[in-house]
């Protein structure tokens, strides 16, 4: 079980970001954690994944574990060697490097292993494959993706991080990656899927979260979320909500005037 347990980060010592954040993402899971830019969700996963430090945000008050061991005070590295990798939010691969290098590097933790899983990128992403010796800076942003997501998987993780994998991409390449997402998780990685898209990021999960200015405001099984008529009027309704919160007043305030 990766868990988060009453997480609080402050940025630049006075900026606090999340308030109290619980969540878990069993093994084997896809969790999906939905949320308009600014809740809080890419400093989750950094929290996560060690990379706090080098924003100037740090943990003040609570935990993040891995099979009930914190690890919300290791380096990356050390994070992606108990098992977590990230694909972080505009894919950010080395533009510079062939598609097989950017893939190399993904097992820098690695001792053993790293031809093995290059062949079952290519078998998971037959289009990495062809484009191998191509510089991933000419990739299109589907291929990009698709070579992030390569490129985390080769240190052989139990636990993904996604970062708005659906971001800037076509609605075809959307339906690619969620069913690339299932195939993952079918395969035995569990994934923490952080998306705005949240009918493609609750049609894969099973669970999800909603966070709202650095809280959990809604907590529920993925069926249940696709059917809460808050969170249809906010994620996919025309109301110009400008937060959760609103939509629940909206609708309060609507019910009165009837």
């Amino acid at each position: 079980m990766l868990r988060v347990q009453n997480l609080e980060v402050v940025y630049d010592d006075v900026m606090l970001v999340l308030r109290g954040v619980s969540l878990a993402v069993p093994e084997g899971k896809i969790v999906a954690l939905l949320g308009a830019n600014g809740a809080g969700k890419t400093t989750l996963l950094r929290a996560v994944s060690g990379l706090l430090d080098v924003h100037d945000g740090a943990v003040t008050r609570g935990s993040v574990s891995l099979d009930d061991r914190p690890i919300h005070r290791l380096r990356p590295a050390a994070v992606v060697r108990r098992g977590i990798s990230q694909v972080m939010e505009g894919r950010r691969t080395f533009a510079e490097l062939t598609v097989e290098e950017n893939l190399r590097l993904g097992a820098h933790t690695r001792r053993r292993g790293a031809a093995e899983a290059m062949e079952r990128m290519y078998t998971l992403f037959p289009v990495l494959k062809q484009r191998r010796g191509s510089i991933a800076g000419y990739l299109s942003g589907g291929e990009q993706q698709m070579l992030a997501m390569g490129r985390a998987l080769m240190s052989d993780p139990r636990y993904l991080l996604l970062d708005e994998p659906s971001l800037g991409l076509a609605p075809r390449m959307v339906e690619q990656v969620r069913d690339l997402i299932a195939e993952i998780n079918r395969a035995g990685t569990a994934v923490l899927l952080v998306e705005q898209n949240a009918t493609m990021a609750l049609s894969v999960a099973e669970h999800g979260y909603v966070l709202e200015n650095g809280k959990v405001v809604l907590d529920k099984p993925s069926a249940e979320l696709l059917a809460d008529d808050d969170i249809r009027e906010f994620y996919l309704g025309s109301h110009a909500a400008h937060s959760f919160r609103d939509v629940k007043h909206y609708k309060r305030r609507k019910r009165w005037l009837s």
